[in-house]
């Protein structure tokens, strides 16, 4: 196990509604949150884009312009930072997901890699939304490597539970990837649950010498699962994407707030946080 680990920021989520969190939004906001990350130790920018128009920053947005303003705004502001775009769409058609990449060319882009019936239920027992199917077929996932092939950026597989992980080590097996970069997405109602017990056996089914992460979603109960992750040997990631609160249960403030707590589990873990330099070394 390297006793370096990167630390990436989830700076923004998909629908989080900036009037009620402290979510940034804007080209201006985006550049400035991410800024307090990258101070406080972070190396990599995973982003969502949001509308721009006044009123407009709770919906998501896939305008290559918005893509490249916002990337162009960030490593302004981060030297040597580590661009990671969101790709996730509900269905099929992921043209405007495509068409960002190729605008704003990041280094790494997160991938979906299998189909998720993305459920939640409220405590009255109905449906918090209708049902939906969260479509990431092969042919769609082949699709978007061509094009991360084509703009050099590198393929963040994005894991929902075991089954999805297996998948990955396949998309290996026939040649779609050269390296597995795993990203186990912990805490969706419908996926894997936030549980430390379960990473030695995800780890156990992962393709050897693999990068891999976890993408905890919750409240104050992630930390200890960010904890084992760091002893484990994975990398680290938290941002208001992922959670609002504190390993003390207080609400963060911002970006900057959530990266300091990691850079200190981090290091309590005996690892040292890489610098954007080095996670360029280690995941590109």
């Amino acid at each position: 196990m390297s006793d370096k680990v990167v630390i990436t920021c989830a700076l923004t989520g998909v629908l989080t509604n900036p009037e009620q969190h402290p979510v940034p939004v804007t080209v201006e906001q985006m550049a400035a949150s991410a800024r307090e990350a990258y101070d406080a130790g972070a190396a990599v920018m995973h982003i969502h884009f949001r509308r721009q128009e006044p009123g407009q920053g709770h919906l998501p947005s896939w305008e290559p312009a918005v893509a490249s303003a916002i990337s162009e705004a960030i490593r302004a502001a981060c030297p040597d930072v580590i661009i990671n775009y969101t790709t996730g769409t509900i269905g099929r058609d992921q043209q405007g997901a495509l068409d960002c990449i190729r605008a704003g060319r990041p280094e790494i882009a997160a991938c979906n890699a299998g189909s998720l019936n993305y459920l939640k239920v409220r405590s009255n027992g109905t449906w918090a939304w209708p049902p939906m199917l969260f479509q990431n077929p092969v042919d769609k996932i082949e699709e978007l490597l061509e094009v991360l092939k084509e703009t050099g950026a590198r393929p963040e597989f994005e894991c929902f539970d075991m089954g999805i992980v297996r998948s990955v080590g396949m998309f290996r097996d026939v040649g779609m990837i050269d390296k597995a970069n795993y990203n186990l997405v912990m805490g969706v109602a419908s996926g894997m649950p936030a549980d430390a017990d379960l990473l030695p056996i995800l780890i156990r089914y992962m393709k050897p010498d693999s990068i891999w992460q976890a993408t905890l979603i919750g409240r104050q109960e992630i930390w200890p699962v960010h904890r084992r992750t760091a002893e484990l040997g994975g990398q680290l990631r938290t941002g208001l994407e992922d959670t609002f609160y504190l390993p003390d249960g207080e609400r963060a403030r911002g970006n900057g707030d959530l990266i300091q707590a990691m850079v200190r589990l981090a290091e309590e873990t005996g690892r040292t946080v890489a610098t954007p330099q080095e996670a360029r070394t280690m995941f590109l």
